[in-house]
C-alpha cells in the first residue's frame, strides 16, 4: 500500500516538474520571438497553460525601448489572454481563436538625436528581396499564424522627449481605446497593430511605424471600435502626503518642467508654463496626511490634457 501511494506521489511531481519546465520553455520562446519580430528586449512575469481548456494565460508582459534608447518600458501589458486551435498546432500551424491585451501604459520616446524609439523597431524595416549567393542556405520556414480576432484595450501614452536638453519633456495622453481586429496572418501585423493603434488614437503624426501597419493590412481589419478621448483641460490625482509636502514638490517639478510665472502657497495654487501651455496647478486638503493636486493645461484657448497629464505623471514619480 505505502509503496503504491509512493508511486502515485512520484507520478504527481514528476507531472507538476513537466508543467514547470513546459510553461518555462514556451514563456522563453514567446519572450524571443517577440524581441526578434520588433528587435526590443522583453520581459514575461507569468505563464499558464491549459491543454484541456485550450487557453493561454500571460501575466506581467513587458517591452523595453530598443537600442540608443533610455531603458524605459516601450509596451505594458499586465494581462493576455489567448484561446488557441490545438488540433491546428499538432499540424504544425499555430491557430489562435482569440487574443485579448489590456495594455496599462504605452512609452514613447525621443531620443537625443531626436529619433523615435517606435521607429526604430524591426517591424518598420521593408525587407527588399535579393537574390541568394549561391550556396547559401535558405532561410527557415516560418510557422504559419492566424488569428481569428485580436482585442486591444489601452490605457494610456506616456510620452519623453529627451531631446530637449535636460530632463525629459513630458506629456501623457489618456487614452480610452477599445478596439478589435478580425484575420491576423502573422506576428509582424499584430506587433504593428498594439504600437501603432494607441498613437493613432493619441493624433500622434509622422511616425514611420504608420506605414508599416498600412504595409501589413492591419490598418484595414477593424471589426468594431469605441474610442473617447478626454475633452477636459485637467488631470487629478490624491497623494497621502501634507498639502506643505505636495506644494513642495509641485512647485520644484513645475521649474523644472517649465517657467514658474506665480506662486502661492498660502491658497494652494501655483501658475506656470510647460511646453508652451499656461499650466495652473492647485491644491486640496482631504486631511492632514493626504492632499488632492488638480492640474490644467491650455494653450490658445484650447485644452491640453496631455501636458496637464503629464505633470501629474512627473509629480506622482517623485511622490513614490
Amino acid at each position: 500500500m505505502q509503496k503504491k501511494i509512493k508511486i502515485i506521489i512520484l507520478a504527481v511531481v514528476i507531472i507538476f516538474g513537466f508543467c514547470l519546465v513546459r510553461d518555462f520553455l514556451i514563456k522563453s520562446l514567446i519572450g524571443s520571438v517577440a524581441s526578434s519580430v520588433t528587435g526590443a528586449p522583453t520581459h514575461i512575469g507569468g505563464f499558464s497553460l491549459s491543454v484541456i481548456k485550450q487557453t493561454v494565460k500571460i501575466t506581467d508582459f513587458k517591452m523595453y525601448n530598443p537600442d540608443g534608447f533610455p531603458r524605459d518600458i516601450l509596451v505594458d501589458i499586465p494581462k493576455i489572454g489567448v484561446s488557441y486551435n490545438l488540433g491546428a498546432l499538432l499540424k504544425g500551424k499555430i491557430h489562435l481563436k482569440r487574443i485579448d491585451f489590456e495594455l496599462k501604459e504605452m512609452g514613447m520616446a525621443k531620443n537625443k538625436e531626436g529619433k523615435l524609439n517606435v521607429d526604430s523597431l524591426k517591424i518598420i524595416e521593408v525587407k527588399k528581396t535579393e537574390a541568394p549567393e549561391k550556396g547559401a542556405k535558405k532561410p527557415a520556414k516560418e510557422m504559419a499564424i492566424q488569428i481569428d480576432l485580436a482585442n486591444l484595450v489601452i490605457g494610456r501614452i506616456v510620452s519623453k522627449d529627451y531631446s530637449v536638453g535636460g530632463p525629459p519633456a513630458i506629456k501623457v495622453y489618456d487614452v480610452n481605446l477599445k478596439k478589435s481586429y478580425k484575420n491576423i496572418a502573422s506576428a509582424q501585423q499584430l506587433a504593428a497593430l498594439i504600437i501603432s493603434e494607441p498613437l493613432k488614437a493619441a493624433g500622434v503624426q509622422g511616425v514611420k511605424v504608420y506605414a508599416a501597419s498600412i504595409l501589413t493590412g492591419v490598418a484595414a481589419l477593424p471589426v468594431a471600435a469605441a474610442f473617447t478621448f478626454a475633452g477636459k483641460d485637467f488631470a487629478q490625482a490624491s497623494f497621502v502626503v501634507t498639502m506643505d509636502k505636495a506644494y513642495e514638490d509641485g512647485l520644484q517639478v513645475l521649474k523644472q518642467m517649465g517657467v514658474v510665472k506665480k506662486e502661492n502657497k498660502s491658497g494652494g495654487t501655483i501658475s506656470a508654463e510647460v511646453n508652451g501651455a499656461n499650466v495652473t496647478l492647485k491644491l486640496k486638503k482631504i486631511n492632514d496626511t493626504a492632499t488632492e493636486i488638480t492640474v490644467s493645461a491650455r494653450k490658445l484657448g484650447l485644452p491640453k490634457p496631455e501636458v496637464a497629464s503629464g505633470v501629474i505623471y512627473r509629480i506622482t514619480d517623485k511622490l513614490k
